[in-house]
């Protein structure tokens, strides 16, 4: 277990700033049954055959069939092209392919569509979010981040944090987030700083009460973690957002040129949300091959209504 970060207590509300090991176990489970709050642990999964699995059987195990921590363990599938749907259903979870929930809204690809997505096909009070691609982790990531939000009404949204490696020879612990450290820190830094104690504002481990990421726009992008922590921040205010150090953490990383459109769709979001650029569904982008070959690249920056501005145009199950 690592440290937090040294000046996470310092530029951050003290009692927002949390490790794993706050919470024992046997305390949240009685927080939950006292309060009635159910929980789901949503994972959002494109081509992730390799680790899905071990992801949804390791957490069922841990607190669903020996702790009852988790209502539901839920994969949204966002257009695989491998077995990452066969693999999670076999692991366990209920699993929905993000374009066949809800069609009469539409699709479109991305990780920020899969999560609203599973505002239709949840049934939490809670939703904990969980990147699909992890192999250095383990299950105390869902109850360190359940943990302020059992425990404390006023918190709406938490995020986690970690060690996160970059698999390079002679990389630091923390350079694995080469878009947070490039992109969203400074962006931060200049247009959103109650928000620069977050060690790791871009962290795909993350929970959230239901009603709040209900009532927010969501990008279809990367960018729906930034935008939910600037959204949450100006809807509430800053001590309604907590974070917990949940250790390390190693997952795939992303070539460069991946990279480049992550941090495109997180300066819209960004950029929409100061007024600086109106509402636009994809953006641009050019990048050089080798060889000074130019390549054009659509990104995708749009945006979804907030859940709570959705009549549902039939009363179905995955309409409630």
């Amino acid at each position: 277990m690592i440290p937090s970060a040294p000046d996470a207590t310092t530029t951050w509300s003290g009692r927002r700033t949390h490790r794993w090991a706050d919470w024992p176990l046997d305390d949240l489970l009685a927080a939950r049954a006292a309060t009635g709050t159910t929980v789901s642990l949503v994972v959002p999964a494109r081509n992730e055959a390799a680790t899905v699995g071990d992801v949804v059987t390791r957490v069922r195990s841990a607190l669903m069939d020996t702790a009852d921590l988790l209502d539901e363990v839920v994969v949204i599938d966002s257009d695989s092209s491998d077995d990452t749907a066969a693999v999670a259903a076999d692991a366990g979870a209920t699993v929905h392919r993000a374009s066949e929930i809800r069609p009469d809204l539409g699709w479109a690809p991305g990780k920020g569509e899969a999560m609203w997505k599973s505002l239709f096909v949840t049934r939490g009070d809670v939703l904990v979010f969980m990147d699909a691609d992890l192999r250095e982790w383990d299950t105390h990531f869902v109850p360190g981040l359940l943990g302020p939000l059992l425990t404390d009404p006023s918190v709406g949204l938490v995020k986690g944090f970690y060690e996160r490696p970059l698999d390079v020879e002679g990389g630091g612990p923390y350079d694995g987030g080469r878009v947070t450290e490039l992109v969203a820190r400074p962006l931060i830094a200049l247009a959103f700083p109650e928000l620069a104690g977050l060690v790791q504002p871009l962290a795909g481990e993350w929970a959230v009460r239901r009603e709040l990421f209900a009532s927010l726009s969501v990008p279809t992008g990367y960018a729906v973690e930034l935008a939910a922590l600037v959204d949450t921040l100006r809807a509430r205010g800053v001590d309604a957002i907590a974070q917990v150090d949940l250790g390390r953490r190693s997952h795939r990383h992303q070539a460069l040129a991946d990279l480049g459109a992550m941090a495109t769709q997180i300066l819209a979001a960004a950029a929409r949300r100061t007024g600086e650029v109106g509402p636009t569904d994809t953006v641009a982008l050019r990048q050089f091959l080798p060889g000074a070959e130019a390549r054009v690249r659509a990104v995708a920056v749009g945006e979804r209504p907030p859940y709570t501005s959705l009549v549902p145009a039939t009363p179905t199950p995955e309409s409630r």
